[in-house]
């Protein structure tokens, strides 16, 4: 009795520890229950981070710079030092860099991007981080889909195909993310003529959620295409005081139009919706 009593504030503090513990595992596997897409808060640039039920992740896109990883601390556990792939909408710097700074402290299985190359040092220093890492690489085009669980995944809409002549906005890859009957349309920086090669080729861009093109440019979001859409929420990755002027009051006024909420990364900070197959909730 009198060692128990010698101890039992170690006991005490374990006890509270593993308490802690518990309820934390607890609420984190509870949460895991759903799909997460996180439009991440990196400024202006784009990075969305997606987690399916079973653990899968995937990180679309990483920002212009290291914010990322301020940004992926927050939606990952603390102890999770791996994402199972990554993929670059296109080769400009507000949406690789990031991606390199996530390859520098994760490991990570694979890489996708459209297979278009940028000149300059630093998009090869970015290829030459992969190659470091030995990530797999892989040229996503039309067609292909990375299953991420049971009745989740992610369906490459374009391009059609892997061109590294094409310019960095003719050869953007873009993807839709299905899970039951939710959707949500990931496009990169697209522009208008290839919403229109989408909606003349018939491709399934219905979607629950859109990802503004572009941060807001009006060079992309025509109403046509917002019309086939038909989103019931769009969310804008733009940064603060960006010397673009985006989102532009073009895109907004016609997203306005069709009365579709809008959310923005420079009003919201990160963004994170869930979806349990069915409908989405804004967390």
């Amino acid at each position: 009795m009198a060692n128990f009593k010698k101890h039992f504030k170690y006991y005490f503090i374990l006890f509270l520890f593993l308490s802690a513990a518990f309820v934390w595992l607890a609420v984190y596997l509870e949460t895991r229950k759903n799909l997460l897409v996180a439009f991440l808060d990196v400024g202006q640039g784009d990075a969305v981070f997606i987690q399916a039920p079973n653990g899968n992740q995937i990180l679309v896109d990483g920002g212009p710079n290291k914010a990322i990883l301020r940004e992926l601390s927050k939606v990952m556990p603390f102890y999770d030092r791996t994402i199972d792939g990554i993929i670059l909408t296109h080769p400009h710097l507000d949406h690789y860099a990031g991606l390199m700074e996530a390859a520098r402290k994760y490991d990570i299985n694979f890489e996708m991007d459209p297979g278009v190359k940028t000149e300059g040092e630093a998009f090869a220093l970015f290829e030459d981080v992969l190659r470091e890492k030995g990530l797999r690489r892989i040229y996503g085009k039309r067609g292909m889909r990375l299953v991420l669980d049971k009745d989740i995944y992610l369906e490459i809409l374009l391009p059609a195909i892997n061109n590294e002549n094409l310019s960095e906005h003719d050869g953007m890859l873009v993807s839709r993310l299905v899970y039951g009957n939710n959707s949500f349309l990931l496009t990169g920086d697209m522009e208008e003529n290839l919403e229109e090669y989408l909606i003349a080729t018939g491709a399934a861009i219905g979607s629950d959620v859109l990802k503004v093109a572009h941060h807001g440019s009006k060079t992309s979001s025509s109403e046509k295409f917002l019309g086939w859409v038909s989103p019931d929420l769009a969310v804008i990755s733009v940064g603060k005081n960006n010397k673009y002027g985006h989102p532009h009051e073009e895109v907004t006024g016609r997203l306005e139009k069709f009365e579709i909420p809008i959310l923005r990364t420079n009003e919201s900070k990160t963004i994170k919706i869930k979806s349990d197959g069915e409908k989405i909730f804004v967390q």
